[in-house]
């Protein structure tokens, strides 16, 4: 894997941003920010299938955390806030009266210092002891790595000097037949999921496992992503379209396993996530609006993309069978999400 670093703008308060272009022997390409740990490119077969922005006014701009890792923690918490050790810890409310990808200010927006390894892109960020009201100073590290195979690892690794909570994500959206296209028409979806996690009316989890069997949410076998979106289903229309937590099957603390897939007829492209983590938030870009102009000036609207979120339980703190999301203090997170890309 080559890795060539280059300048790619500046932020609004004149901190420089970095992009690194990671390519493999057979020409695949991501190119990687230093601002959120953007994956701003993802170049299969001459095919950018990921979304994203050619300069840093839109980056700015834009409030759908397109490609960022999101943290501390990624997706809800209701009411902003939560309990560690009896103690309450209040956090920003930026999503009606939830927490949402880690508050106002949150990884997406940090500005991750790079180093170039002998076969990855390694990025860090140092969050203080109350940053976005989290306690404990938290150091993370994710790295990129691109191999011959189409394989895009991203490995995160996080320690703490107090106990707190932790989720992270990549929050790329992903459109198979190519970032400018549109439309998710024709792309279908399969998950790797018996169960989800049932939502209340603002995208919360409930508590409640749900089955996926003989609902929209089954999509065990493949599934044109727009065939069933609208139907009349009550977790349907909280979404506006899907955005749940399906429980991955075969779920262990640690082991990386198949999670799911996605193909496009028109390109050929098949993807495929390997995650170790307990489940992964399957997304439409329900409120993609096209606001901000993508690269090349693509319009991204609604539904022009989806995102595979793996992930921790969203809501995890308030849910006592909900897998832990407590970071001990001292304890290393590790974990690591694949997308595999492939022509069929």
């Amino acid at each position: 894997m080559d890795i060539k670093k280059h300048l790619f703008g500046q932020t609004k308060t004149g901190e420089a941003v970095f992009a690194f272009d990671l390519t493999n022997k057979a020409g695949t390409k991501a190119t990687i920010l230093t601002y959120g740990a953007v994956l701003q490119r993802f170049v299969f077969d001459g095919c950018d299938v990921v979304l994203g922005y050619d300069n840093m006014g839109a980056y700015e701009a834009q409030d759908k955390y397109v490609g960022a890792v999101a943290g501390r923690f990624a997706n809800r918490i209701g009411g902003g806030s939560f309990v560690l050790n009896g103690e309450t810890y209040t956090l920003c409310r930026n999503n009606g009266e939830n927490h949402l990808h880690g508050g106002a200010v949150g990884f997406d927006k940090k500005i991750w210092a790079a180093d170039i390894e002998e076969d990855a892109l390694c990025l860090r960020y140092t969050s203080p002891n109350g940053e976005e009201g989290y306690p404990g100073t938290l150091c993370t590290e994710v790295r990129y790595r691109l191999d011959d195979e189409n394989r895009l690892h991203i490995e995160y690794q996080a320690v703490c000097d107090k106990d707190t909570i932790l989720n992270l994500t990549n929050h790329s959206y992903f459109n198979l037949n190519g970032h400018q296209n549109g439309s998710l028409e024709g792309q279908e979806v399969r998950i790797f999921a018996d169960f989800y996690t049932e939502n209340d009316a603002n995208s919360l989890p409930t508590g409640v496992i749900a089955s996926v069997a003989d609902t929209p949410m089954d999509f065990r076998d493949f599934h044109p992503i727009l065939e069933r979106i609208d139907q009349d289903f009550i977790q349907l229309q909280y979404g506006s379209g899907y955005d749940h937590n399906w429980i991955c099957n075969a779920y262990d603390g640690g082991t990386v396993r198949k999670c799911a897939e996605a193909f496009a007829e028109q390109s050929g492209i098949h993807l495929t996530v390997y995650s170790d983590r307990p489940g992964i938030q399957f997304y439409t870009g329900n409120f993609l609006d096209g606001v901000v102009k993508g690269k090349q000036k693509a319009n991204y609207e609604k539904r022009s993309g989806f995102c595979f979120e793996t992930q921790s339980f969203p809501n995890a703190t308030a849910y006592g069978h909900f897998p832990s999301v407590v970071l001990k203090q001292g304890e290393w997170f590790h974990s690591c999400t694949i997308f595999a890309l492939e022509k069929r």
